[in-house]
Formats: C-alpha cells, structure tokens, sequence
C-alpha cells in the first residue's frame, strides 16, 4: 500500500468519525431540546396553578375588604344620622325656647309701655304741682327762683370752701407729718452712718523755729532771701516779734503749702541762699503735686467711685487745700458722697451714680479762683470736658439750683450738700451776715397784710408769724404761709430748708371792777 492510499484511508477514516460524531451530537441536543420543552410545560403548568391559586386568594381579599369597608360606612352612616337628629332636637328645643322669650318679651313690651304711659301722667302732674310749690315759695319768700338757686349756690360755695380748706390743711398735715419723719429718719440713717470732722482752716500758715537766730537767716543780706522765697511762691512771710516762729500768709493754700514745705527744708538743711531756696521750692512743689494726686485718689478709693478721669482726680487733690467758709472742701465733698449714697440706698436709687455725682459736685471749685464763672458752671463744663454722663453733669450743675433736676438722685446731691453745709460746726459764718440773713428772713414775712410780728428762730430754721385775727381767717392762713413760702424762695438764699409757722390766736381779755 502506497503513501496515497493510506492518506486517503486516513481521510475517510476523519470524515466518518466526524460524520459519527455529528449524528450523535444531533441526537443528544435534540433529546435535550425534549427534556427542556418538557420541563417548560410542567413549569407552566405549576405557574397557572399558582396564578389560579393566588387570584382565588386575592378575591376573597377583596371580598372581604369590601364587606368591611361596607361595615364601616354603614356603622358612620348610622351615626351622622343619629348625631343629625340630635341637632334637630336640640334646634327645635331652642325654637321652642325662644319662642317662649319671644312671647316674654312682648308682654315685657306691653307692660313697659303702660309704665311710660303711667309715668308721662305722672311726670306731668309732679311739674304741675312743682309749678304751683315754686309759686306759693316765690309768693311766701318774695325771691324768684333764680334769686334762690343764687343763694344757696353762694351759701353751699361758701361751705365748700371752708370745707376744702380744713381738708387741705389736714391733708397737707399729714402729708408734711409722714414726709418729715420719713425725710429726718433717712437723712439721720445717713448722717449717723458718716461722721466727719472739719478743721477750720484760716489764710496763714505758721513755721516753728529752732531758735530766733534762724530769722536773720531767712532774711538774709539786704533781705534777699526772703525776697527770693516770696517771689518764687507767691507769699507773704511775716516775720514780727513772735518767739521761734515765721508766719506764712496768702489767700491761695496750695502755694501757701508749697511754701511752708520748702520753709521747712530750709530751716532743717540751714543753707539758705537763693539758689538753695529755688531748689527747696522746687521739691516742695513736686511733693504738693505728689500729695495732691494722692489725696484725690484716696478719697475716690474711699467712696468707692471707679473709672475717674486722672485729671478729675488731680482736681479732686487740689480740693484739700480749698476751703469754703472753713470747711475742706475734699471733705466735704467725700462727705456728700456718703450721706447720698446712704439716701439712695434707703429710697432704692443708683447708689453709685450718688456717690459719684456727690463726690464730684464741687469739683468747679478746685479752679474757680483761675477760670471766670460759678463753680456750678465750671464744675458742670470740667465734668463734660472729661466725659462724664448726662445725667452726672445735670447734677453738678443743679446742685445749687441753677438748672432743672433731670434725675431724683441729682436731688438727693443738693439735700445732701445742704446737710453737709448746714449742720452746726460745718461752716464759719460772721455774725454780721447771721444777723442781716435774720433780718431779711423777719421782713419778708412782715411784708404781707395781716402779719402782726414775725421771729426768725433755730438760727433762721424756722420763723413764726403772729396774725391778727381780725383780718387772718383760719383758712386764709394756709394760703399766707404759702404766699410767705414762695417770696422766701425767691428772695433769699439759704442752705437747708426753713420752716414757717403762721400762728392765728383770738384773745377775750375783760376786767372784773
């Protein structure tokens, strides 16, 4: 067998298996093509069975939602209808009722107006017979009736206005009764809390020597040492026959302290020559200065007051060396502070807008003898330069009245000023101007009619006023003191406050012969 042949042999052999091997596969997909239509068939059998299946199920559902949902509404039907027929009767019950109160009311009606008919009857036959009592009265008093409406109006006028003025004078009794005790219990509570003591101060100074010697030194060759010490502080020295002692005087106290300081120093170091002495005042001045910040920030660490401009405080020191009537200023001002505070607290004010507007309200003062104006006017522009409040400025430049209170506690500042100033041993006052002040208290009350005498007593805290009787009723007294009140406020200035009393006697003097 050639190479050809078995190449054939082995081709056809290929071709068989492969013809083989296709029916086979043929045979096998088609019987799997069977099993799998097969299967589809049972499946969609089972899947109608279960479709039947869950329809029947879905139906009865259904069935029986509806029954339900029929249930349901038949169950809210029933009771609409029940609720409706219960408005029905409640509707028809109040017809009922108004129907009743219809018929009420008209027999209300009816009888109404058989009572307007009675009363018109009535009425006229009360103004007949009134006509015929006011003409027998005319006829029997011979006045007509606008004559006797006149009179008793006048009679019942004059009732009224004794009547008023007796209430008036009880009322304003009582009222000044519970105002004083309440006013003297508050300003005793603040006083008794604050005790100060003021030493009079006077315009000169005195400096002890170590010996008499010490004055020709002081003078010094031809006096130029005690030329030098006047001129570089503005004071006099008065050097006489007083033993051991040199006299400084000058109105300005900060410079008379300036210069009783290097007097001092001089007299201790005992080189005195004019360039010891430019020196000495020098050191003299800065320690016033030091001294002058340290009193004013002690007295606003003692009152308690924060946020003070540096300036204001400086202002403040330089009140230790001012006096008013011999009175320190700074202390007076710290003790303004406390007792308005103190009246604050008691009436439930700002305490602390007390203190400060107190501590502050003469603090014009401390350059009054350098800038023109009242120290009311400077205080209230030094205040405002340094940015203090409204309210604050109000009440330093109120204090004495010159301006309209805008706050209660700018009150409380002036009654405690005048507390301050007022109370005995407070201020030095000449007799001269005690005794003028009394005199022109006693004129002002003896200006009105009807006064008989006037006495200023209490060192012109109160004066009585004698009336004559004959021509002072008991109400017209009330209106004289009033009238006497108002002139004294106008005319006079005063610290404090003073009390009038008008006094009404009647005597009955007669002789047993």
């Amino acid at each position: 067998m050639n190479a050809g042949q078995l190449l054939f042999i082995i081709i056809a052999a290929a071709l068989g298996g492969a013809a083989v091997g296709y029916l086979f596969r043929k045979q096998m997909a088609e019987k799997k093509i069977r099993s799998a239509e097969e299967a589809v068939k049972i499946i969609l059998d089972e899947g109608e069975k279960q479709a039947q299946a869950l329809k029947r199920e879905k139906l009865v559902e259904a069935k029986e939602e509806a029954y339900r949902m029929r249930k349901d509404l038949e169950q809210e039907s029933r009771e609409r209808r029940a609720e409706i027929q219960r408005q029905e009767r409640r509707l028809q019950q109040k017809e009922e009722a108004l129907d009743k109160k219809l018929l009420q009311m008209e027999k209300k009606d009816e009888e109404v107006r058989d009572k307007e008919e009675r009363l018109a009857v009535s009425q006229e036959e009360a103004e007949l017979l009134i006509k015929q009592q006011l003409s027998e009265l005319e006829r029997i008093s011979g006045l007509t009736t606008e004559q006797a409406k006149e009179t008793v109006l006048s009679r019942v006028r004059d009732e009224v206005k004794h009547e008023m003025g007796l209430m008036i004078k009880e009322l304003e009794s009582e009222a000044k009764e519970e105002a004083e005790k309440r006013a003297r219990h508050i300003i005793t509570y603040a006083i008794q809390r604050f005790a100060a003591d003021h030493a009079s101060e006077s315009t000169v100074s005195v400096v002890s020597l170590p010996n008499d010697e010490m004055k020709g030194r002081i003078i010094g060759r031809e006096g130029r040492n005690i030329r030098t010490l006047e001129t570089l502080t503005g004071i006099d020295l008065i050097i006489d026959d007083t033993p051991e002692a040199v006299i400084l005087s000058g109105f300005d106290p900060i410079r008379r302290e300036v210069a009783r300081i290097a007097l001092e120093k001089l007299v201790a170091d005992g080189r005195i020559h004019p360039a010891r002495i430019e020196e000495m005042v020098e050191k003299a001045r800065q320690e016033v200065d030091i001294r002058i910040r340290e009193e004013g920030e002690q007295a606003v660490f003692a009152v308690g007051v924060h946020g003070v401009h540096p300036e204001i405080v400086k202002l403040l020191g330089r009140l230790c060396f001012r006096t008013s009537y011999g009175q320190n200023v700074l202390r007076h001002s710290i003790e303004v502070a406390y007792l308005a505070g103190a009246m604050a607290a008691e009436l439930g004010l700002d305490i602390q807008f007390a203190k400060r507007a107190g501590l502050l309200h003469d603090i014009g003062k401390a350059v009054d003898h350098e800038v023109e104006g009242s120290h009311v006017a400077i205080g209230g522009d030094l205040a405002r330069k340094y940015r203090e409040t409204r309210e604050i400025v109000n009440a330093i430049a109120a204090h004495h009245g010159d301006e309209e209170f805008l706050t209660l506690e700018a009150v409380l500042i002036q009654a405690a000023d005048a507390v301050s100033a007022a109370r005995p041993g407070a201020r030095r006052e000449t007799l001269d101007a005690y005794i003028k002040r009394l005199q022109k208290l006693e004129k002002v009350a003896d200006t009105h009619e009807g006064v008989d005498k006037a006495y200023a007593i209490q060192a012109g805290r109160e004066i009585r006023i004698m009336v004559k009787p004959d021509k002072v009723g008991d109400v017209a007294s009330i209106q004289l003191a009033r009238d006497i009140v108002k002139k004294i406020e106008q005319e006079l200035e005063y610290p404090g406050q003073i009390k009038v009393t008008v006094i009404r006697e009647t005597r009955a003097v007669d002789y047993a012969k």
